[in-house]
């Protein structure tokens, strides 16, 4: 059986688990790039380390999610709160009847629930209609680890986050700035390794462990080719800011879109509730369950048809 297979990443690309089941969100697309979604178990072959092992568990792509719809309500989105509400509103519509959806807002008070998982479409607009805001911080990775630790307690559902944000997290940039002070003029670009950043990590290795896939819908805010003045060191921030929700993305399965203009966001919503439904998800038990030796583990899914084409997450440390 040839197979569209998905190829490894580096290993310092991906993210660790501490769970012997490994769960995988697959999206599979045809030569045309069309999501394929009629897809059954015995069409799927999982591979870890080159040697094939069996699916304990199989979700069609229109089985139900938990999902945390998490919002920067930071001061940077003081400007535009009707536009984020109406289009958190559409996106709701768009969504499969039996979807659970929490709501988590973030800014400079703190990070804030403001509804827990529920499938009452009234409950959570009503709570998106009364977001308050605030300035000062932005709590992104606070917020990111509070709504994984949310979704801990969805059991076996399928788990998604959606996260509307410019990706600048305060604490983190300001360790950015601390890096990009010490560094020489020459040296300024590439002084930040955003991969390394603990929030990021921690927040990766988190989603791996509850199976979560993350869509960061990125603010204009936060792109750095929108910046007034061309400063290095702040556009390396920003550059910074923007590899970790791609990173945030890439190794949960999900996806970035890039809101270039406030009037798409809710045709991008819509997106990402469209993204949701073309997800299978697989999981498999690791051929050494017990083995915590550090090292690198490659997946690897085949298609029993040879015009398909799978993407998933690469691999991971059994640690």
């Amino acid at each position: 059986m040839v197979a569209a297979t998905v190829s490894a990443q580096q290993p310092d690309e991906v993210i660790t688990t501490d769970t012997s089941l490994v769960q995988l969100n697959v999206g599979v697309v045809d030569k045309q790039g069309k999501a394929v979604t009629s897809l059954s178990r015995n069409d799927f072959a999982i591979y870890e380390d080159g040697v094939r092992r069996p699916i304990l568990s199989f979700e069609p792509t229109e089985a139900p999610f938990s999902l945390v719809l998490m919002l920067d309500m930071s001061g940077s989105t003081v400007n535009f709160r009707q536009q984020i509400a109406s289009a958190a509103l559409r996106f709701l519509d768009a969504l499969a009847p039996e979807d659970r959806v929490a709501v988590v807002e973030f800014n400079g008070k703190g990070v804030k629930s403001l509804i827990g998982f529920s499938t009452d479409r009234r409950k959570i607009a009503y709570a998106i209609t009364v977001l308050a805001g605030g300035a000062g911080q932005t709590p992104l990775y606070d917020a990111l680890k509070f709504s994984l630790r949310e979704l801990s307690n969805e059991g076996k559902r399928r788990k998604a986050i959606v996260v509307l944000t410019d990706g600048l997290d305060t604490e983190v940039r300001n360790r950015d700035r601390a890096i990009v002070a010490k560094a020489s003029e020459a040296e300024v670009s590439t002084a930040i390794k955003p991969e390394t950043s603990s929030q990021v990590v921690a927040v990766l290795n988190q989603a791996d462990r509850e199976g979560v896939t993350i869509f960061p819908l990125a603010l204009p805010s936060g792109d750095p080719k929108r910046l007034p003045l061309p400063d290095p060191a702040i556009t390396a921030m920003y550059d910074a800011a923007k590899i970790r929700l791609q990173l945030l993305a890439n190794r949960t399965g999900g996806r970035i879109h890039e809101i270039q203009s406030l009037t798409d966001m809710a045709k991008l919503y819509a997106q990402v509730a469209a993204d949701l439904r073309t997800l299978y998800t697989i999981a498999y038990q690791a051929p050494n369950p017990g083995s915590h030796d550090g090292k690198w583990r490659q997946i690897r899914v085949d298609i029993a048809r040879t015009d398909l084409v799978a993407s998933t997450k690469p691999g991971y440390y059994a640690r």
